[in-house]
């Protein structure tokens, strides 16, 4: 039978076009999370499912400056394919834009029917099925922030903060928000079923906080996917530019993606909640913080994925750049929140916003099950205000450290993948040296005038 047969296909264009939409959007991410996509008129969304749409591998070896890294399988092989067949069962219509749904792509090899190798969905995937043979199922809830910014022709980079005001941390309304871009925004992630749940005005000007609800690991990182890609989408219907970048202001804070984690055990109760064990917490999850503290410094090549992420660290940033632990102290690199029972959980707060959800959520889950499988204990946890490098071991403090860091943890590289991981060294060794050769504003305001 055709896909064009297929009463489930038949079905769901029955009722898009009941609600007068016309055009599926088929989106998937590539490897540093932006959304790549090709809008299907409704009539050939079967041929669509059936046979997929055709993009070049070399997408995910694309920078965002257009360049192609040198990656295995794309230019070397001559640019081939990769195959895109819509999944169904994330349809959903865009409520700011008539006559649109969108929905994720599966993405294969054509010639093999398997996943591309680059496909970050597809690495989570693979990370989960790991979690699955040590009976566990990770539970996230992400947390996400970002810089609204208005037109400014008159400045270096052509935009500002909107609005320029701070002091306004925790806060929502107009006087945080004199276009009331968050309420609005709001609303329509709601409509698309997100599960978000809180937003706010964060702590510098132009700076907002929105929260989603907590659920299994990849329906939580394609949320949060979806979910960068629509308040960009929406910033730009506005006029405005939403930015994920880590610090894209020097005299302001920088944004953060922080990651609640726990796991379900084989009958659905919460794997780190024990009231007899240390601190409330089980062993398993004991284990977990042990194996993300002892793989933090490859960790961060996902977490921190940019070489604008290692600006955003450093005392008093509420940044965590040290390797270490506590309770609900948000001074440390991994917090666990206060709530015990089923909402035992722990907190990773080493992610900048510029992370891919499906990577950071992937790394985070293989730390932990490596900490799971060694069954170690994590040292005592941080008491009072950290940052004290006398007290806990450093971060990588750059992308080519962190990367250097990634390549040598040869166990964390075994769950995530090899071919994978080579495959994200060269194109983000590919950016250290693009950046490298970039004179930057500066170098020229500090030597050009004096030298």
């Amino acid at each position: 039978m055709s896909a064009s047969d297929t009463p489930d296909i038949r079905r769901h264009m029955e009722r898009l076009a009941a609600e007068g939409v016309d055009v599926v959007r088929v989106v998937y991410p590539d490897l540093i999370g932006t959304d790549r996509a090709r809008d299907v008129l409704l009539d050939h969304l079967p041929a669509a499912c059936d046979h997929g749409l055709a993009f070049c591998r070399a997408v995910y070896h694309t920078s965002p400056q257009g360049d192609v890294a040198a990656v295995a399988g794309g230019l070397d092989a001559g640019l081939p394919d990769v195959t895109v067949r819509p999944d169904l069962s994330t349809l959903a219509v865009l409520p700011w834009e008539p006559g649109v749904a969108a929905c994720l792509g599966e993405v294969t090899d054509p010639a093999t029917g398997a996943p591309a190798p680059e496909s970050p969905r597809d690495l989570l995937r693979t990370v989960l099925a790991r979690a699955t043979e040590q009976g566990l199922r990770p539970v996230v809830g992400p947390e996400l922030e970002y810089f609204l910014l208005e037109p400014a022709p008159d400045t270096p980079t052509g935009w500002r903060r909107s609005p320029e005001a701070t002091g306004s941390v925790y806060t929502a309304g107009l006087r945080a928000d004199p276009g009331n871009h968050l309420l609005r925004t709001l609303r329509h992630l709601r409509d698309l079923r997100l599960g978000v749940i809180t937003g706010n005005h964060e702590f510098d000007g132009g700076q907002y906080e929105i929260n989603l609800t907590h659920s299994t690991a990849l329906d939580a990182a394609d949320r949060a996917f979806r979910f960068k890609a629509a308040v960009k989408e929406l910033a730009r219907q506005e006029g405005n530019l939403a930015t994920f970048m880590a610090k894209p202001f020097s005299d302001a804070g920088g944004s953060g993606f922080h990651l609640h984690l726990s796991c379900d055990d084989a009958e659905d109760r919460n794997a780190f909640d024990d009231p007899a064990g240390s601190y409330g917490l089980s062993a398993t999850a004991r284990h977990a913080v042990a194996g993300i503290l002892a793989h933090a410094p490859a960790l961060a090549a996902l977490a921190n994925p940019t070489v604008n992420s290692y600006k955003r660290f450093g005392p008093d940033t509420l940044a965590p750049w040290l390797i270490d632990w506590g309770l609900d102290n948000r001074s440390a690199m991994v917090r666990i929140p206060p709530e015990r029972g089923s909402g035992a959980r722990l907190e990773l707060r080493l992610g900048d916003a510029s992370a891919n959800p499906y990577l950071l959520i992937a790394g985070t889950i293989a730390a932990a099950l490596l900490g799971v499988q060694a069954g170690e204990e994590p040292p005592a946890p941080l008491e009072g205000y950290g940052y004290d490098t006398s007290r806990s071991a450093l971060l990588p403090q750059t992308l080519s450290a962190a990367l250097d860091a990634l390549e040598a943890d040869t166990a964390l590289t075994e769950v995530i993948g090899k071919a994978f991981t080579s495959s994200f060294l060269t194109y983000k060794r590919d950016e250290l040296a693009r950046f490298g050769r970039h004179v930057t504003d500066w170098e020229f305001t500090e030597y050009a005038y004096h030298l």
